[in-house]
């Protein structure tokens, strides 16, 4: 009887191995195995637009030429901040291992989610001013990430302002809700002392009151400047068609706003600073850093961009310096 029991018992065993085995080759050959490491990450952005989608293929772009297997959830807000916190709310139920928040408002809904799960940020302006981060060199324990503004941009914006359009009664349009813009629009007060331009705001809460706040700026002002509003930036056509109607030179907060019909910018890649952040999410995930490891970056660079084609539609009389100094763009 006893022998009868152990034929049955190693006949079970020698079943089981050959079983695993089996798995195992099976495994190889999907080309995966048990110990291999993917990562999930929740994406998310306030809106929309041409920059910030550039800055999260930027993203997505780092973390594959770092070689890691990667499951994305990407989620927009739809530039509905009753949105933003959900959203993160769900990834942290979700147990994603890095959360990109890809603008303010998605960075504060993100942190308001989660003091565990580590969360990389860009396109965002003044991460100390929106609360985000402690401090640029120590930015807290689960936040970290690079900035859309370079320290110098509003105020070479400015200068080119003041230089080329001497005297200028400057419009511009904001959302007051969105910390980035506020901010900004303190800088280019700041910027405009000691010149002799001044400035005449208009706030909106949606995109849906641009066209109308742009056009009732059309008899104060010598010179649009929108800077990188989210709200406004997604509804730029409409300051578009009132700057080309009205022969008024439209600046801009970044490069894409130009393909979009603004004349002029001190600007950035976001792609580039997308990337950036990738590379950091890649340490964090990877085990090498943590967020508190990482400052918050400044983008690398601007430089002047110009879209001819647009200065032309608004009735800007072409200096010549400006083929030497600038990188010249077209409309879209």
């Amino acid at each position: 009887m006893k022998k009868w029991l152990q034929f049955i018992i190693g006949a079970a065993v020698i079943s089981l191995l050959a079983a695993c085995g089996s798995d195992d080759a099976s495994s190889e050959e999907n080309g995966s195995s048990e110990g291999s490491d993917s990562y999930q990450i929740g994406a998310t952005q306030i809106v929309e637009h041409p920059s910030l989608d550039q800055a999260y293929e930027g993203f997505q772009a780092a973390l594959e030429d770092q070689g890691l297997d990667v499951e994305y959830d990407f989620q927009s807000a739809q530039n509905d901040q009753n949105n933003v916190k959900p959203i993160s709310d769900n990834f942290v139920a979700d147990g994603v291992d890095l959360i990109f928040a890809n603008s303010t408002p998605s960075a504060l809904g993100a942190l308001q989610a989660t003091n565990e799960i580590p969360i990389l940020f860009t396109s965002v302006t003044d991460a100390s001013g929106a609360g985000l981060v402690e401090s640029m060199d120590e930015p807290g324990e689960n936040i970290t990430g690079v900035l859309d503004l370079h320290p110098d941009a509003i105020t070479k914006m400015v200068e080119f302002i003041a230089d080329n359009f001497p005297g200028a009664v400057v419009g511009t349009v904001y959302n007051a809700g969105e910390q980035n813009s506020v901010a900004q629009v303190d800088s280019v007060k700041e910027a405009m002392e000691g010149t002799d331009l001044s400035l005449a705001e208009r706030t909106v809460a949606n995109s849906s009151e641009v066209n109308d706040a742009a056009t009732t700026l059309v008899e104060e002002v010598d010179v649009f400047y929108i800077i990188t509003d989210n709200t406004v930036v997604s509804a730029l056509d409409s300051v578009v068609g009132v700057a080309n109607e009205q022969d008024i030179p439209l600046m801009v907060g970044e490069p894409d706003s130009l393909e979009g019909g603004g004349f002029a910018t001190y600007g950035i890649d976001y792609h580039t600073i997308g990337y950036r952040t990738g590379e950091m999410a890649a340490e964090i995930l990877t085990g090498e850093k943590t967020t508190n490891d990482i400052p918050v970056e400044y983008p690398p660079e601007i430089q002047l961009f110009i879209n001819k084609q647009a200065g032309e539609e608004q009735g800007i009389e072409w200096n010549d310096t400006w083929d030497e100094e600038a990188e010249l763009v077209e409309t879209e």
